[in-house]
């Protein structure tokens, strides 16, 4: 490795510096004071868990994008957490005297093995939160709300959408079409993709009756507005009981919110199965026009604690903190220039700078008068008026 090579950073994996750093930490500790104020309970979870504990119950993209490492100690694979959910599902497992709702918030850095789109960081900072112990649309309208409201008090909220879905929506016409794992998998691919073209081509090379054909074919189409759910019922509700409670549980959802938050844009993609092998219910994300991905995404994920032996419902969402900050419209994140104080020690100087620093200010004090400080750092420098010391605009 070259000298300049050594000051690289791997690909994918970004560092925050100032002003940005103290723009995150102002919206970290913001964020946080408002889940305190929802009531949910603040935890930091490790950085790094036995490899079985952090992957149990999750889908394979999960264990794909974690780091495995091998503990010296012990000759066990640990895994660097990729995911703060599973680690707070391990820590309400654990509270087994208590069976009513629980709430945990968190805002830690995750690191992927590889990066969610192109532009993407490797090691985001994930802020969110889950509600544990409720299984109702209650639960589900809390979480999205406090998603809403975590982008409201970012500001990441201009011309904002919530796009909605449901897995047992797909896995309702799944179980009716009988498809083998593999005629599955490479549905579910091409739905991803949206390629119509493909299903259809793939759809006919294979043996199945007309009305599932059509069926399959439907599915993808469905996205739209709330007007989605009621052409969704016509076509596809009457094959599976669990399809029509979907939809239903949709509807609920979308009546609560849009009386929440009136001016907010609801879309429905009954194809959308993001998380799919993880999720158990409603589905959801966030998007706004200044930003190509989803700014928050979440979902219902019931029996996520069974293998730590308290199956337990559960939902969350989470978001990339930093990514957040980027897209802020939000100026008072901006750190604010600080106060410039001469070198020296005489008592009223010293007094005047401690107090300047309790009220907020950032004040730098000169280590000599031969050091010259960045002036753009400062707004206002502090100097003696009359024997007293005030402050002056630079």
């Amino acid at each position: 490795m070259t000298l300049a090579e050594r000051w690289l950073l791997p690909d994918g994996v970004k560092e925050v510096l100032s002003p940005q750093a103290q723009q995150v930490e102002a919206a970290r500790r913001r964020l946080l004071d408002l889940y305190h104020s929802w009531g949910y309970e603040l935890v930091m979870t490790p950085l790094v868990e036995h490899l079985d504990s952090l992957l149990v119950g999750v889908g394979r993209d999960l264990d794909l994008n974690t780091f495995k490492v091998t503990d010296q100690l012990t000759g066990r694979m640990l895994g660097i957490r990729a995911d703060i959910t599973q680690q707070v599902a391990r820590i309400d497992a654990n509270r087994l005297t208590y069976q009513g709702p629980v709430r945990f918030c968190y805002c830690s850095t995750v690191l992927h093995t590889l990066p969610a789109n192109p532009l993407a960081s490797r090691n985001p900072l994930q802020v969110g939160a889950e509600l544990f112990g409720h299984s109702g649309v209650a639960s589900d309208v809390e979480i999205i709300s406090l998603m809403v409201e975590t982008l409201n008090a970012m500001q990441v909220n201009r011309d904002l959408s919530l796009d909605l879905g449901h897995v047992d929506i797909y896995r309702g016409l799944i179980r009716d079409a009988g498809l083998t794992d593999n005629q599955e998998a490479e549905y579910f691919e091409l739905l991803q993709r949206k390629d119509m073209p493909e299903i259809k081509a793939f759809l006919q090379q294979i043996e199945l009756k007309d009305t599932v054909r059509e069926n399959l074919l439907a599915l993808p189409a469905l996205h739209g507005g709330r007007e989605v759910l009621e052409k969704a019922r016509q076509a596809i509700g009457s094959i599976d009981t669990t399809i029509m409670e979907a939809l239903d549980y949709l509807d609920a959802v979308a009546a609560q919110i849009s009386q929440r938050y009136p001016q907010l844009d609801l879309y429905f993609d009954l194809s959308e199965l993001r998380g799919y092998n993880y999720h158990t219910g409603v589905v959801f994300a966030a998007y706004v026009p200044a930003f190509g991905q989803a700014v928050a995404k979440g979902g219902r994920y019931d029996e996520v604690g069974r293998d730590f032996g308290r199956a337990r419902p559960a939902t969350g969402f989470s978001a990339d903190l930093k990514t957040l900050v980027e897209l802020s419209a939000q100026s008072d994140l901006v750190a604010s220039a600080g106060v410039l104080a001469p070198a020296g020690d005489e008592p009223a100087l010293l007094e005047a700078i401690a107090k300047l620093r309790a009220q907020g200010e950032r004040v730098v004090q000169l280590l000599d008068e031969s050091v010259v400080e960045d002036a753009q750092q400062f707004s206002r420098q502090l100097v003696q008026q009359d024997g007293s010391w005030v402050l002056e605009s630079l």
